[in-house]
């Protein structure tokens, strides 16, 4: 099958979006199919074989982060290109309300379009405002995909009309048994070790770093070998000026990191901590710390509790409760028992999202879309796009 897949963020910055459909297109690739990503990204940025870049991306405020995204008569006539150019029977386009490169293959699509819809906006009189806009483009879609329960709610509530639900997936092989950090994650003896991890932006309000520094630094002078381990971007200095003094030797801040010194650094803590306080439709970092072997303890959001198994796979404490993430992390790097307990639940969990696994239930609604569409050729006119 060739199968056309566009991402509308830029590659040039690492996030969810962007490794989904890298970790997608290696599995299908893996199955033998033929793939083409299209995607922002700078002309001379390092880009996989099978990605193409359409220029370079701008800054846009999305879903309470900062989106790359691209858009414009340039980038349209590079779609159209590279949709005629690769004949692809079908196009798998992501975040196609995004008004960035999906939106535009959308609509210069000829042939079956399946979507997938990643983030849970609830925020339904934005949708109802700009539904007229965005009708257009929803009326092309063949197929939809929600990564998550809540992403496909929105369709049914505020999209008129479904979606499969496919989780994100994760390459387990990446995760499983890499070596650590030289040096770490350390001893955890009773009372006294432990390191804990932290991946993300922590300057954004919705990863909740605060919270989880509030709990180290309340629970650092009982524990003198406690340990704290960042990644991320973001600036150093701000980092560490966030920690007393006395703390900041216990704390260690990698900056960005490549994939595969992100799977290193997840296998080098005893707790993985994801304290986020809300706008997250799946939880892919937990689904890449449990590949990892890693314990998970976790805000008790809805996406992370559907993750974890409602706590079977990790440990849920309240959002935004610094004080029971601190007691949750201190139970559980006493207790080995208790973490290695967890720690094959999630094994048990993870192998439903192992990327092969989820990629074949892709490629099954890329087959239905197929044969929805019957060879029918939709007429680009229609779409304005000449």
């Amino acid at each position: 099958m060739r199968i056309g897949i566009v991402c509308p963020y830029s590659f040039d910055v690492p996030g969810g979006v962007q490794n989904h459909v890298m970790d997608l297109a290696e599995a299908l690739l893996g199955l033998g199919h033929e793939v083409s990503v299209l995607a922002p990204a700078d002309e001379d940025s390092a880009l996989p074989p099978y990605v193409v870049s359409a220029g370079r991306a701008v800054p846009l405020p999305y879903n309470g982060s900062v989106a790359r995204i691209a858009f414009g008569p340039v980038s349209t006539a590079r779609v159209r290109r590279w949709i005629t150019r690769g004949d692809f029977d079908v196009l798998h386009v992501h975040e196609p309300l995004t008004p960035s490169l999906s939106m535009l293959a959308v609509l210069c699509a000829r042939g079956p379009v399946v979507a997938t819809f990643h983030t849970a906006m609830t925020r339904s009189r934005v949708l109802s405002a700009a539904q007229g806009a965005l009708q257009i483009v929803l009326e092309r879609i063949t197929a939809r995909i929600a990564v998550s329960a809540l992403a496909r709610k929105v369709q049914v509530e505020h999209m008129d009309g479904g979606a499969v639900e496919i989780p994100n997936g994760v390459a387990v092989a990446k995760f499983a048994g890499v070596p650590p950090l030289p040096g770490w994650p350390g001893e955890c003896a009773p009372g006294t070790g432990g390191t804990l991890g932290f991946l993300g932006r922590f300057t954004e309000p919705r990863k909740g770093f605060p919270i989880l520094r509030d709990a180290f630094v309340a629970l650092a002078p009982h524990r003198p070998g406690l340990r704290l381990l960042v990644a991320g971007p973001g600036d150093a200095d701000e980092l560490y000026g966030r920690f007393p003094a006395g703390l900041r030797d216990r704390v260690t801040f990698l900056g960005l990191v490549s994939e595969a010194d992100k799977a290193r650094m997840l296998r080098s803590v005893h707790l993985y901590v994801a304290p986020n306080t809300g706008g997250e439709s799946f939880g892919m970092i937990l689904t890449e710390a449990l590949a990892a072997g890693t314990t998970v303890v976790a805000s008790d959001l809805d996406a992370f509790r559907r993750v974890l198994d409602a706590g079977r796979a990790g440990r849920l404490f309240p959002t935004g409760d610094a004080a029971a993430l601190g007691a949750a992390v201190s139970e559980l790097l006493d207790d080995d028992g208790r973490r290695a307990g967890l720690t094959a639940c999630g094994d048990q969990v993870v192998a439903n999202f192992d990327w092969p696994v989820v990629a074949r239930r892709v490629l099954e609604v890329y087959a239905a879309a197929i044969e929805a569409t019957d060879g029918r050729v939709m007429d680009q006119e229609w779409a304005g796009l000449g």
